[in-house]
């Protein structure tokens, strides 16, 4: 009699550890792990071009690992319900199981698949592997989804505890019927013209490299996290949003080691340290929630009325964004750090998109459109979600009427102008006190620095002031319009 096989459905869990379907298929008999590419079934949100990189790289050792275990990744491309169904069949397997996404397109395709697989009488199992909570089981007094993020984290930290992560597996029983399996670069997820340099230069993809980052994290910045995560000139951030997107480490894992290290520390402060660090994992979920129970956020506002917002349309503008030529150094250097490493400290993050959405009046999908493109942790939730907040038309959102300075938020949070030193070099020579705002800075010292505005370095494409105030007047269009 063939021992039982289960094929593990990989797609946002790309680790060993803490993997509970891989764990329970690996507890049961023989295992089929299977990555099917299939771009056209997440609908427009097929992952980009950095993203697409990212995921190469994931793959390729999540084999090795897998192999060093005793099996082989199969992978394969196309429909996922025909798919699953050729691997059963050439797998002589009897169970699929897979860790759970909460995209909307993907919540409809899976199920689609289970109904397929039913039809066959397959078997199904089905985990959470991504979220520390079930997005369905988070909910008002009222059985409401949430919208503000304070009672919905209050809620989160009275549910249960989340469950101490699993072991990777040991070892890994192959099937006695293997199925057949493309080569990584069939997938032609790696770009024709290779311009990754600089991704390769910035990241170590891969569960080890998660691992890596995280034992980085809690040695080095986690008791200083509160005053230094929204410093972009300093390390002081987890950098773990690619490998908790790619599922390379899971929120378990990183939740356990910080309370974990926090227990163990002595240094003053870094209990709190670690309860402000796992908010941010709140807001993680509080992403995650809002897409799963208001799917059209992605494309359209949560607040309705942000429909009728007057936005402009200037493709110059968007282009001198994109590649950080705006003439504002702090929001200039967040776009070319994207650009170069396919990412963006967060704290800038709100700064471009502020500029974006304020002082160009460009349209909040447009700049969410681009961070999918070339964020390597391109995230639905997590974009969406930051993208509406900037914007005033999302949950829990920051007023339309807040509009961030560029120059006392580079004042601020990078006041030595170290950051914008690295990603605008044709400004490294000016002092601090002008690195920000290079306009006013006398002929003498621009001189003296070889900077020569309108030529090595652009004027401000829009005066601050005055887009502050056409961003207000086009506020009030909609405030009248819903009177």
């Amino acid at each position: 009699m063939s021992r039982p096989t289960s094929i593990v459905w990989l797609r946002r869990d790309l680790r060993l550890a803490d993997n509970p379907a891989l764990h329970a298929a690996s507890r049961r008999g023989a295992v089929i792990p299977v990555f099917i590419w299939a771009p056209d079934e997440e609908d427009v949100w097929a992952p980009g071009a950095a993203s697409q990189w990212w995921l190469h790289q994931s793959l390729l050792h999540l084999d090795r690992d897998l192999q060093a275990r005793g099996t082989r990744l199969v992978l394969r491309r196309g429909a996922a319900a025909t798919v699953l169904g050729e691997v059963v069949r050439q797998g002589d397997a009897d169970l699929v199981v897979w860790n759970r996404c909460y995209e909307p397109a993907l919540i409809a395709r899976d199920a689609a698949v289970q109904t397929a697989l039913a039809a066959d009488r397959v078997q199904v199992e089905t985990f959470n592997a991504s979220l520390l909570y079930e997005p369905r089981t988070i909910r008002t007094q009222a059985g409401r989804p949430f919208q503000v993020f304070t009672p919905f984290w209050r809620t989160c930290l009275n549910a249960p505890k989340p469950a101490p992560p699993l072991p990777p597996p040991s070892a890994l029983r192959a099937p006695t019927r293997k199925p057949e399996t493309l080569r990584l670069g069939d997938l032609a997820l790696q770009p024709t013209v290779d311009w990754t340099a600089g991704l390769r230069a910035a990241w170590q993809p891969g569960e080890r490299g998660a691992e890596a980052q995280l034992a980085r994290f809690l040695d080095d910045a986690l008791a200083r996290y509160p005053e230094a995560r929204d410093r972009p000139d300093i390390a002081g951030s987890s950098r773990l949003s690619p490998h908790l997107h790619f599922g390379e480490i899971g929120p378990r894992q990183v939740w356990h080691a910080v309370e974990t290290r926090a227990a163990l520390d002595s240094t003053p402060g870094t209990y709190k340290a670690a309860e402000a660090y796992l908010r941010q994992l709140g807001w993680r979920e509080f992403a995650h929630h809002l897409l799963f129970h208001f799917p059209h956020t992605p494309d359209a506002p949560l607040r309705a009325e942000f429909a009728a917002f007057p936005w402009a349309d200037d493709a110059e503008w968007l282009r001198a964004w994109q590649r950080g030529r705006t003439g504002y150094p702090i929001v200039d250097a967040g776009m070319r750090e994207l650009w170069a490493t396919g990412w963006m400290h967060n704290r800038v993050r709100m700064i471009v998109a502020s500029f974006l959405v304020k002082d160009l009046l460009l349209p909040w999908q447009a700049g969410a459109r681009w961070f999918w493109d070339t964020l390597v942790d391109a995230d639905l939730a997590n974009n969406t979600l930051g993208w509406q907040w900037t914007a005033g038309c999302g949950a829990d959102a920051a007023p339309y009427f807040r509009i961030f300075n560029p120059v006392s938020q580079g004042e601020k949070f990078d006041p030595g102008g170290a950051y914008v030193r690295r990603w605008v070099p044709e400004l490294h020579a000016l002092p601090a006190q002008w690195i920000h705002k290079p306009w006013d800075a006398p002929p003498a010292t621009l001189a003296a620095a070889a900077v020569e505005l309108g030529r090595s370095y652009p004027m401000p494409i829009v005066d601050h002031g005055e887009a502050r105030g056409h961003a207000l007047a086009a506020l009030a269009t909609i405030k009248r319009s819903t009177r």
